[in-house]
């Protein structure tokens, strides 16, 4: 392609959410975002999204994809394509702009490729009498993903105030006041007092956890899974060190809530 075309393509890698959504229902939707968000317009501060439903089941034939789209736009969550649903329902989010995605192009395990055809059909070399036997080189090791970077927030976060820790964990040594919140992509240590919302795993890393020397949360969340605490925190774990991950419960994934044992 000549240097002066007025179109040109080149390889990059995009950041995008995926978003685990079990119903089309703009109602209950709202509902959860409302408790999740907090109505705020920027909470997802432009971030593009793939609305997965895979493994939902009983979604209705129809569904106001606009509708949900303008939905999720009010938190500041861009829907780009979907996944998982029937073919119908997929269609008709495509007609709306939301192509559906395959598992590859989610970056999910394909199975092992065979090995080129050119390399099984490579010539053996016949062996030579008497040559010294070459060192075996040794084998590279296995690449690996970096650590996930660590972020520090030193200071109290105030009513109103929010912290997103994108793409890294988060050690909180100051109070989260009730009102504020503490985002992050990895796990969320508060060695503090908890008293806001507090949301680990926030691009649906379902392995991520919260930790906490002091449990007075109004919200906590991994992966989007979420608990509001309106009547407050139970006692038995109120004001106590806790921690907060995702356990399976007959194939599903709940939110599990746990006394953390410091002594």
């Amino acid at each position: 392609m000549a240097k002066d075309s007025p179109i040109q393509f080149k390889g990059t890698t995009l950041k995008i959410i995926q978003t685990k959504l079990s119903t089309t229902d703009p109602a209950k939707l709202h509902q959860a975002l409302a408790e999740l968000t907090g109505n705020s317009p920027d909470f997802f501060e432009n971030e593009l999204a793939v609305l997965d439903f895979s493994g939902v089941e009983g979604l209705a034939e129809s569904a106001d994809w606009a509708g949900i789209v303008d939905l999720l736009k009010q938190s500041g969550l861009k829907p780009v394509a979907t996944h998982g649903l029937s073919p119908a329902l997929a269609d008709a989010a495509a007609a709306a702009g939301l192509p559906a995605l395959n598992d590859h192009a989610l970056g999910r395990q394909r199975s092992k490729a065979a090995e080129p055809a050119a390399a099984e059909a490579a010539p053996v070399p016949a062996p030579v009498e008497n040559a010294p036997q070459a060192a075996e080189a040794p084998a590279a090791p296995a690449p690996t993903e970096p650590p996930p970077r660590t972020v520090i927030l030193d200071k109290p976060l105030r009513s109103g105030q929010r912290f997103y820790a994108k793409g890294s964990d988060l050690i909180v040594t100051a109070m989260v006041s009730a009102g504020a919140e503490v985002i992050a992509d990895g796990n969320i240590h508060v060695y503090a007092p908890l008293r806001g919302r507090c949301l680990a795993g926030a691009s649906g890393n379902t392995e991520a956890r919260i930790f906490t020397t002091s449990l007075e949360a109004e919200l906590l969340s991994i992966a989007g899974l979420y608990r509001t605490f309106e009547s407050g925190v139970p006692a038995e774990l109120l004001r106590q060190p806790a921690t907060i991950n995702l356990i399976k419960n007959n194939d599903e994934l709940r939110l599990n809530i746990s006394p953390l044992a410091l002594r």
